[in-house]
């Protein structure tokens, strides 16, 4: 078998498994609030290449981690990222009308649905790695910090702060290693503390 159909097997295999893990933990539909669970599940399922649960399973597998702890881990990254994405849509960031060729939350269900859709899943995200173990605090805190100031929060912040205005190659690098990159080593770090 070649190297590219093996990868492409084990990347098939671990994306439906977050699939799965997605749908578990978004559960079930609180009487009177469906619209928002129907925001949190079109933001989160069906859709992505599932990159930062690919790399929470592959540092798993190599610290040979319990698989189900491995679910947690990557969809908790899932949820963080679609968040983000339903946060970063908002006519108030970057006002994308689309997304993953589809409209986009906030066109979809109305921004303030949207809003509690991000906040939600954010939420979620936690309590996926709360519910992991004796390293769930020590979890929580990579998550934060990949999430929060120290990661996609500052970086959205340098993004809007430069909206029409132009950055220096290192400001552009340290924009999109708080936005995107802090978020990726998470991954990492979750799967193999898993």
């Amino acid at each position: 078998m070649k190297p590219d159909v093996e990868f492409a097997v084990w990347s098939s295999d671990r994306q439906q498994r977050v699939e799965q893990a997605l749908a578990r933990a978004l559960g079930k539909r609180t009487p009177g609030a469906e619209s928002l669970a129907d925001a949190m599940r079109y933001a989160t399922l069906g859709g992505g290449k599932r990159v930062r649960a690919l790399l929470a399973y592959a540092a798993g597998e190599f610290a040979e981690a319990d698989a189900d702890a491995v679910d947690n881990a990557a969809s908790a990254v899932e949820l963080i990222h679609a968040y983000s994405l339903v946060h970063d849509d908002l006519p108030c960031m970057d006002d994308d009308a689309m997304r993953r060729g589809r409209p986009s939350c906030h066109v979809a269900f109305g921004e303030a649905t949207a809003l509690l859709a991000g906040d939600a899943l954010q939420a979620l995200a936690f309590a996926q790695l709360a519910n992991t173990g004796k390293d769930a605090a020590r979890a929580c805190a990579i998550l934060a910090d990949a999430s929060g100031i120290r990661g996609m929060a500052d970086g959205q912040a340098i993004d809007l702060a430069v909206t029409g205005g132009a950055l220096s190659v290192e400001a552009l690098a340290t924009m999109h290693r708080l936005k995107t990159g802090e978020l990726l080593g998470a991954s990492v770090a979750l799967g193999a503390l898993a």
